[in-house]
């Protein structure tokens, strides 16, 4: 027998030929099916999974499998980090999104909703677990619609504006046929273009993630466009996916980039028009002053009493600053306010 939890999308999806392939194999597989949403995100998802398991029985050093979106990647690892304090898992992410991020790395978590402050906070409670092994298949983001692909290309554009030019080339030309054909381009496959953007967003972050898995360093090019977002996300009843926050703060960080004269004019624009080609959002009416100064603060008490805000430098450079004033957040707000979003 397996145990596997499933993302409810996915069951819809292909619920009867998970089914089937273990059937064809003998084995009996009992699914814990749960939402991937962001709201749903929370320690009552933990427990779903945590009854189950305990339903099922299952064993000390028997692996589960977690198949789905980054949402219910960091559920079940939660939950597998927490089941008699820590039982193998196997991680089957399905989404653009989940494979070049959330299926890389040892972290897991879930948002919590402080009773005191009476306040949500994204992944403040979480751990550091790594799954016993990650299986990539790049046939599931077919199944995605166009706002999903476009999702996953934020943090894909993000990886290649902090750590790699080549990578931004490649978006820059082929971003807008990518999110079209949804990664199926037959000319984009068989010239390899699309297995070399998600190879290269994944070799990126395991060359990062990798020396710094614990998070010893806090100072991490990986963190860019993850400073406010956070609150972006949070808003209550945003629509906005994590994708789309990480772009729109990724964005405002190239303002301030320019603002303080670590990038040009052509670049911010080069910028902008790749991140346009491939749908994503650039700005929000939810970013405004006060969320963009609490971002700051929440980024002092997360990175241990400094900002450590990635800026890029150039493309694929990036500095971690500690110094962004108010006052700059405003002028950056203002400046959005000039682009055609």
């Amino acid at each position: 027998t397996r145990f596997a939890v499933v993302d409810a999308e996915v069951e819809k999806l292909y619920g009867q030929q998970i089914v089937d392939y273990f059937t064809a194999r003998g084995i009996e597989l009992t699914k814990c099916v749960i939402n991937g949403g962001e709201a749903d995100k929370r320690s009552g998802a933990v427990d779903t999974i945590l009854d189950a398991l305990c339903a099922y029985k299952l064993r000390r050093r028997e692996p589960f499998l977690a198949i789905g979106g980054g949402c219910v990647l960091d559920i079940a690892g939660m939950a597998a980090c927490l089941y008699r304090r820590g039982v193998p898992f196997v991680r089957v992410p399905t989404t653009l999104l989940a494979i070049v991020d959330a299926s890389v790395g040892v972290k897991n978590g879930v948002d919590y909703c402080c009773a005191v402050t009476d306040e949500a906070y994204k992944n403040r409670v979480g751990s550091f677990y790594a799954p016993s092994a990650c299986l990539l298949d790049p046939a599931f983001i077919a199944s995605q619609d166009a706002r999903n692909i476009s999702n996953g290309c934020g943090e894909i554009l993000k990886l290649a504006l902090v750590r790699s030019a080549d990578l931004f080339d490649l978006l820059e030309a082929h971003g807008r046929a990518l999110v079209d054909t949804r990664f199926e381009d037959e000319s984009l496959k068989q010239s390899g273009v699309s297995s070399r953007i998600i190879d290269l967003s994944i070799q990126i972050m395991l060359e990062e993630l990798g020396p710094n898995l614990w998070e010893s360093k806090l100072d991490r090019c990986v963190d860019y466009g993850h400073t406010f977002s956070k609150l972006l996300e949070m808003v209550p009843g945003a629509d906005i996916m994590h994708g789309e926050a990480v772009n729109v703060d990724g964005f405002f960080c190239v303002v301030i980039s320019y603002l303080r004269g670590y990038i040009d004019m052509d670049t911010v624009n080069r910028i902008f028009n790749v991140m346009k080609s491939m749908d994503l959002p650039t700005n929000s009416s939810d970013l405004q002053l006060e969320l963009a100064w609490q971002s700051c603060k929440d980024a002092i008490e997360h990175r241990h009493g400094e900002q450590r805000i990635p800026l890029i430098t150039e493309i694929g450079e990036s500095v971690c600053v500690s110094d962004i004033t108010e006052d700059e957040l405003d002028r950056a707000i203002e400046m959005m306010a000039t682009f055609d979003h």
